[in-house]
């Protein structure tokens, strides 16, 4: 079988190794569609911090199983599934209270181990999530960056009537917008200063679309949700403005919560945090419910996924696909490998 290996940023390589054996507790998977995201590109760009070369990426992931190891049930060979890429110990103190997106020795599939990025790929099958059969290979791999989304609005609560702004209209922000709409909000309000990506967002269900170079964050706020302002702000650009925006326009008392991961020390007024008693929350990855909340959302059509997809390549074409990113960055949103082309 073909895998795919990065062996330097920019740098990408296809070898042929045997199809891995299956081992007891484990499936095989037939890699049908990986989705590219923000932190791979870093990983492109050799600016990924945590991440050495050589490496074969791929952890957004949807395929069908092809052998089911020794001990498993609950699975059959055919049946569309994604994997959950985390890699944990499950002895620190987050993973014995069930927080092992927490783990105190993390891998990511993709990062700090191998990736999926080959024809078929062997993992234990507990990290494994059936998809509904009438689901696409193409949204079966975006349910990874959904369940991001949805483990981010899990970290407000019940946001049931609530008001969401969404700063950062990339494709994990216009999946927290959605997210936050298939999970109650009443209405959300979606930041950026890109009007092409603010098109997006209102093609994807956002209420309140708002391009902060030429509208104040702050009179927006008035505007769209009154002087009550919002009830929770997610910050998914990750950046000391976007930050700084949220901080300075928060209504006091309420929540701010940091999706995105911020490339630089963070430059902001924590005077104003403490003076105004805002909740400064964070958010990383998922667990198995945000997977399980992903699928039922697509599943009944409260999040659409395919307005997202902004273009296909084939597997071997996976350098074209990031020189394809880094050329049409403004418009891309999620570019899917074919794997099986």
């Amino acid at each position: 079988m073909l895998q795919q290996v990065m062996t330097a940023p920019g740098v990408i390589e296809f070898n042929e190794v045997p199809v891995p054996e299956v081992m007891p507790g484990q499936v095989l998977v037939k890699i049908q569609k990986i989705g590219i995201c923000g932190s791979d590109i870093h990983v492109y760009h050799g600016k990924h911090p945590f991440t050495k070369y050589p490496v074969t990426q791929g952890h957004e992931v949807s395929g069908e199983i092809a052998q089911i190891g020794q001990g498993v049930e609950g699975f059959s060979v055919g049946q569309k599934v994604t994997i959950q890429p985390q890699v944990v110990c499950g002895k620190c103190y987050p993973c014995r209270h069930g927080k092992y997106n927490l783990c105190e020795e993390l891998k990511v599939m993709g990062f700090q181990t191998t990736g999926v990025a080959s024809h078929y790929f062997a993992v234990d099958a507990q990290k494994v999530t059936p998809l509904p059969e009438d689901m696409s290979f193409d949204e079966g791999a975006m349910i990874e960056p959904l369940a991001v989304a949805v483990h981010a609005i899990r970290q407000a609560g019940d946001v049931t009537g609530l008001k969401i702004a969404v700063l950062g209209a990339g494709p994990i922000g216009i999946l927290v917008a959605q997210a936050a709409k298939g999970m109650g909000a009443q209405s959300v309000m979606v930041t950026d200063i890109s009007d092409v990506r603010l098109a997006k967002a209102k093609e994807c269900g956002a209420d309140y679309c708002v391009n902060t170079k030429n509208t104040d964050f702050g009179d927006a706020m008035l505007e769209y949700f009154g002087p009550d302002k919002a009830d929770v702000i997610y910050d998914c650009a990750g950046n000391d403005i976007t930050m700084g925006q949220a901080i300075k326009h928060a209504r006091k008392g309420s929540t701010i919560i940091l999706v995105a991961v911020f490339a630089s020390m963070a430059k902001v007024d924590l005077a104003v945090l403490n003076d105004h008693e805002l909740d400064l929350n964070t958010t990383m990855m998922y667990r198995n419910e945000d997977y399980l909340d992903a699928i039922r959302l697509v599943n009944e059509g409260k999040v659409t996924l395919a307005p997202l997809v902004s273009k296909h390549f084939a597997f071997r074409d996976y350098l074209k696909a990031y020189q394809y990113i880094d050329d049409n960055r403004e418009t891309t949103m999620k570019v899917i490998i074919n794997v099986q082309e």
